[in-house]
Parts: C-alpha cells; structure tokens; sequence
C-alpha cells in the first residue's frame, strides 16, 4: 500500500512538472530530459509511468479533468456555469490546465490527441445540461448535445482570444460575458433569473470548496485539553 501510494504520488509529480514544460515550451520543443530536472526524479521513474513523451503529453490532457471540482447544486444550470467559470479562473494558475488547452488546440499538436480535451469538457457540459433538462431548467428548443458541443467551443475560442490579447489576464471577464450572452437562449426565464454570471463566479466557488476542505479536515476530533485518553485507550 505504501508503494502504491508512492508511485501515485511519483505520477502526479511528473505530470505536474510535465505540465510546465509543455506550457513554456510547446509540445515540439518540450523534452524528458526538462521534465526530469523539474521533477526531481530520475528518467526511469518517468519512463516507468509514461513509456513516450506523447503518452505523457496524453497524460497532462486527461489530467485536467480532476480539476474541475464543484459544488453539487439544486440548480444544474449553475453547476453549468459554475464548470465554465472554475476553469477560467483555475487556469491561468494551474499549469495543468493551462498546458492541457495548449496540447488540445495548439497548431503544433493538431490532431495530435484525438481531438484533445475538447470531447471531454464537452461530455461534462452535457451531463450538466441533461440534468438541468430533467428539472424543467431548459428552454423547450435546447438539445443539451448540441448546446454542448456549441458552449465547449465557444469557450475554447474565447479563452484564444484571451490568451493571445492578455495572456489571460481578462480569461475571467471574458468568460462571463460569454455565458451572459448565451444563457438566455439556454435557460427558462425563472432560472435566468437566479444564475449567478459574475466575473469573480470562479474564484468564488474555489474559494467556497476550499474552505469545505478545511472544514472536513478539522472535523476530526481532537481531545480538548484535559480530555486526553486514559493509558489504556478507554
């Protein structure tokens, strides 16, 4: 067990330093050899978990998607929203998710990945919008693939746009423009309504689940003072 957890550990450290490397460099110019000095392991740690430097770029693509954590709603519409605006904020910060968009739409890996992580994020954003549909969230013409498919691409667009402008200083406040130009043709007008389509969402609801973790760590108890168990454990 203790080796198991080591070498999940070993994994997330190649891929995180990996990640960085694509990010600077791109995918051409990256090399095991950066990726080893930067993650502080030797080259057969990294070619124990990633038998070629595709396989590891494959490996920071599909990476991204434990990073889109968010709090479980009532309204699916907003957990919708909420994944758009997460992302926006987490990327210019988190250098899996940034190399990730590099090696999905980078003219250099084209086609590189079967599509890169667009088919991925666009999965999420369905399963978001079906259950949004099953609580009568929808406007009557919405087809959550279709919808899908659009929003996913749109968002990739616009995060190119960023990128290439501000270096996506303004990724945030783009995005929201983005989802309040878009929603109304998504959401019935009493849903509408409650949605929260600020820039500062994102960072909001990052905040929020940080704090849920630091509650959930504190909850394990610990003896007050003058409470410390008996020799005998009792």
């Amino acid at each position: 067990m203790v080796r198991q957890e080591r070498a999940v550990r070993t994994r997330r450290l190649i891929l995180e330093a990996a990640a960085s490397v694509f990010d600077e460099c791109g995918y051409e110019r990256a090399t095991i050899g950066e990726v080893v000095a930067r993650a502080g392991v030797t080259r057969g740690a990294v070619y124990f978990h990633f038998a070629s430097k595709r396989e590891l770029a494959q490996g920071v693509v599909e990476e991204q998607f434990g990073r889109d954590e968010i709090p479980e709603r009532h309204c699916k519409l907003q957990e919708f929203v909420d994944l758009g605006m997460v992302v926006a904020h987490l990327m210019p910060r988190d250098p899996v998710l940034s190399a990730g968009a590099r090696l999905s739409l980078g003219q250099d890996v084209f086609g590189e990945f079967g599509g890169g992580a667009g088919p991925g994020w666009a999965r999420r954003a369905e399963s978001a919008l079906e259950a949004a549909g099953r609580r009568g969230e929808l406007l009557p013409q919405v087809v959550p693939a279709e919808t899908a498919r659009l929003v996913t691409g749109a968002w990739a667009g616009v995060q190119i746009q960023s990128q290439k402008m501000s270096g996506r200083a303004d990724l945030e406040r783009r995005i929201a423009a983005l989802y309040q130009h878009l929603m109304p043709a998504i959401a019935v007008p009493g849903v509408l309504a409650t949605l929260d389509l600020a820039a500062d969402r994102g960072g909001r609801v990052v905040a929020e689940l940080a704090a849920a973790r630091a509650a959930e760590a504190g909850a394990v108890e610990v003896p007050a003072p003058g409470e410390a168990s008996a020799p005998d454990g009792s």
